[in-house]
């Protein structure tokens, strides 16, 4: 799917008829993340896993190489809107945060979870968005927040009921569709150089590595090993709780 995401990010901005892009998700929710559940519970070393001793930079090749894909949504020239549904975590959070305006239903759910074990945001958006310690407040939790709450800390542009979540992204399309192409470009290129000056290309390099370290401390093996015993989805319940690493 990252891929997939660059391709068609690149044929939207080489279409002169595409004025702005809508990212949503194509089923009931927006994105879970990445289907990790095939890698975690499969035995012993994998394209996520590597056997010990490990190669950082075999992982980082990859996880680059996804987070290149997802930033192709904040490199678009042409600005890119994203309506979440149900859910935006983990992997899914990355994608969505890449991204120029977030709209989320206000019960819709956002955050990562596997800051807890097993992952860092590869994109590390959180901290541009809402700040230092608003942004360490949910990784060093793992907490996910309601659509309603991002709003309200600025993680997210707008929340509204799910009933009104369509109604209102078609406003603001509209809304959107009426200035001319080259002004969208020339406002959305200041902003995010602005945020780039701030060493965000920097920072995304430590996080891909950070988080290729994660699934390599003796905690990420061990997770991985409970995953092979009990299942992801029971591993991962278990993570979630405070007294999993104590």
């Amino acid at each position: 799917m990252p891929r997939l995401i660059s391709t068609f990010v690149e044929k939207a901005n080489l279409d002169s008829q595409v004025h702005i892009i809508l990212l949503s998700g194509a089923g009931a929710g927006f994105c879970a993340g990445y289907d990790l559940k095939e890698f975690a519970e499969a035995a012993g070393p994998n394209a996520g896993v590597q056997a010990m001793p490990w190669d950082p930079m075999v992982d980082f090749g990859v996880m680059g190489a996804a987070t290149a894909h997802f930033m192709s949504l904040w490199r678009s020239l042409k600005p890119v809107v994203c309506k979440v549904r149900k859910c935006a975590v983990a992997g899914g959070s990355d994608i969505a945060l890449c991204c120029d305006i977030v709209i989320m239903e206000d019960d819709a759910v956002i955050g990562y979870p596997p800051a807890r074990v097993w992952g860092c945001p590869t994109t590390a958006m959180w901290v541009y968005r809402i700040g230092a310690e608003r942004a360490k407040r949910l990784m060093l939790t793992g907490d996910v927040i309601s659509g309603k709450e991002a709003a309200r800390i600025g993680l997210v542009c707008e929340s509204h009921p799910a009933a009104d979540l369509d109604a209102q992204v078609d406003a603001l399309l509209d809304r959107m569709a009426g200035v001319p192409k080259n002004q969208l470009i020339m406002h959305k290129l200041v902003i995010n150089k602005a945020i780039e000056n701030m060493g965000l290309a920097a920072t995304q390099t430590l996080a891909t590595l950070m988080d290729g370290i994660a699934r390599h401390t003796p905690e990420g093996i061990a997770f991985k090993q409970r995953c092979e015993e009990v299942g992801f989805k029971r591993a991962v319940a278990e993570r979630d709780t405070s007294a999993f690493f104590s």
